[in-house]
């Protein structure tokens, strides 16, 4: 699951100038135009005989496509650039965040144009505020247009839908991984898969592909952590015809005893260990580290463990762990390598992992409107990005939830993907 984070050094002056100015001058996709030929033949004075060529004609201008109107909304907080004003640690995370997405989303609607697609895109600045997201709901020029991206964090798209709650078209919520339910707005298409489709993704590859007798919960006892095991229990009940024992146990400073008895000493044990809590974590997988000396163990766990450090890949990697993703970009393919090479070009700098899903978001949806595919559809199509792949179902009153995540797990240090 993918949580707004950022992982690049603070935007220096100089790119912020560059970045404002950028919005202010180059906010519209370029057009493609098809150029008149430089010279024109001119008759003669003589009469024209039969035997003469006729003059030639100047080519015809090519009708100029459609343009499709864009609005992106993000938390630039551009009048902290303004002289005299500065930004807090906070709120400079955020902008760079919007200004790396930004980035990415520009150079898919670039590159659609080059193909001849044509664009207006419209940047509105959110500022993180909930009074601000609210009146830009009002705003005539986000109402018209085709397509609104954003905004960004919860509060403030819960704000937005809000006052849009009958509008026909699509609310595109880019990067919160937020329930769908907490906004209830039925032309909301949420991006980042929320967590329970991350349970049911882990479930899902178990009962099919590893296919146990049991699989054992190993709970700290916070109640959060039903958001992961509700979910995943329903699925393992459902696609097995409940054949497949769930066990959930409460465990307490690390003891795995009371599990022994149940344990198989030759087929791999299933654990899941939905916790996110540091201390819990780490008395837990050194007990389950210790029976794995005597059980196969494999484990399952929250998709958050991918960015904490205190995680060491030695020991996940012993206990054959397993975690979903949303967004592992492969940088050997070619895709990645011709991006990477478009996009240090452009903007002279790596790209983010915020820059990777706005590209990915950008040429998703900017191929969907060159195409004139109908958002009130039941389904929206199928894509595969270069850091997250797109599968949507529509559910009535929450709208498009993408429920696409993918099955890594730690090889030689690293996490591979394997489904």
């Amino acid at each position: 699951m993918t949580s707004v984070r950022n992982h690049r050094p603070q935007l220096s002056g100089n790119k912020w100038f560059i970045f404002v100015l950028a919005l202010i001058v180059g906010a519209c996709s370029p057009k493609i135009r098809t150029a008149p030929s430089s010279t024109v033949k001119t008759t003669t004075e003589k009469p024209v005989t039969k035997t003469d060529k006729p003059a030639e004609k100047p080519p015809v201008k090519a009708p100029e496509a459609k343009a499709h109107v864009l609005s992106l909304i993000l938390p630039l907080g551009l009048d902290h650039a303004a002289a005299g004003q500065t930004y807090t640690a906070a709120g400079l995370k955020k902008a760079n965040m919007a200004a790396e997405y930004y980035q990415g989303f520009k150079l898919a609607l670039d590159s659609m144009t080059a193909e001849g697609a044509n664009f207006k895109l419209q940047v509105f600045d959110s500022k993180d505020d909930v009074a601000q997201s609210h009146s830009l709901a009002l705003n005539p020029q986000i109402k018209s247009s085709e397509l609104i991206i954003g905004p960004v964090f919860p509060d403030d798209v819960k704000a937005f839908t809000a006052m849009l709650p009958s509008a026909r078209k699509p609310i595109v919520s880019p990067l919160s991984p937020a329930a769908p339910s907490t906004f209830n707005n039925q032309n909301l298409v949420t991006m980042t898969p929320p967590l329970e489709y991350h349970a049911m993704g882990a479930a899902t590859y178990i009962v099919r592909s590893l296919k146990p007798k049991k699989v054992f919960i190993l709970n700290s006892g916070f109640s959060d952590e039903k958001l992961y095991t509700s979910p995943f229990k329903r699925t393992v009940d459902s696609l097995s015809k409940r054949k497949i024992q769930v066990v959930t146990i409460t465990v307490v400073r690390g003891n795995l005893t009371p599990l022994v008895k149940q344990l198989s000493p030759s087929n791999q044990n299933i654990f899941l260990v939905p916790s996110t809590k540091q201390a819990f974590l780490m008395v837990t997988l050194r007990s389950l580290d210790t029976l794995s000396k005597k059980y196969p163990v494999t484990l399952f766990g929250h998709p958050n463990w991918e960015k904490f450090a205190f995680l060491k890949s030695a020991l996940l990697q012993r206990l054959n762990t397993h975690i979903t993703s949303a967004d592992k970009v492969d940088y050997k393919s070619s895709q990645t390598n011709t991006f990477l090479r478009s996009y240090r070009r452009t903007y002279r700098t790596e790209p983010t992992d915020f820059a990777i899903k706005g590209f990915d978001q950008g040429l998703y949806f900017a191929k969907l409107l060159a195409d004139d595919e109908d958002f009130n559809k039941p389904d929206l199509e199928d894509f595969s990005g270069i850091h997250n792949s797109f599968h949507f179902i529509k559910k009535p009153g929450v709208g498009w939830i993408n429920t696409h995540v993918d099955i890594l797990r730690y090889e030689n240090f690293d996490l591979k993907k394997i489904q």
